[in-house]
């Protein structure tokens, strides 16, 4: 198990993803992290529906934090697909990763996005390089 509280404090440094948005990190592990959102005002589009973004951003981070714990392979994102499957209906958004493939230069990950009512939101695919 990876140390939450070191994890935070490396990541605290995505000023934009913990600060600006407020992305909690809940769970990591290797190849894994659970994060989440409690949304408010800044996080809704002008129909008042959660932004997009902000489900992708949430994904993204949640992405990084499964794949930079470790300071060994830092990983970046190279291409990232997000599907957006219904609306949220909570008022939490939690991204959780999926390790699909790790080779030596490139990895394959699934997060999925849900509220906390247990409604699917949206699916990123997102395929990653190992830096170094």
């Amino acid at each position: 198990m990876r140390d939450l509280e070191k994890t935070k404090e490396f990541f605290i440094n995505d000023r934009y993803a913990m600060v600006t948005t407020g992305i909690e990190i809940e769970a990591v592990d290797e190849n894994y992290a659970r994060c989440s959102l409690t949304l408010d005002d800044r996080h809704k589009n002008a129909t008042g529906q959660v932004m997009g973004g902000v489900m992708y951003t949430l994904a993204d981070f949640v992405f990084a934090v499964s794949t930079n714990v470790s300071e060994e392979k830092p990983t970046v994102t190279v291409v990232s697909q997000i599907t957006y499957l219904g609306v949220c209906k909570g008022k939490k958004l939690i991204g959780e990763s999926k390790l699909l493939k790790d080779g030596r230069r490139n990895c394959f990950y699934q997060i999925n996005i849900t509220d906390e009512l247990g409604n699917q939101v949206a699916v990123v695919n997102t395929n990653g390089v190992h830096l170094g």
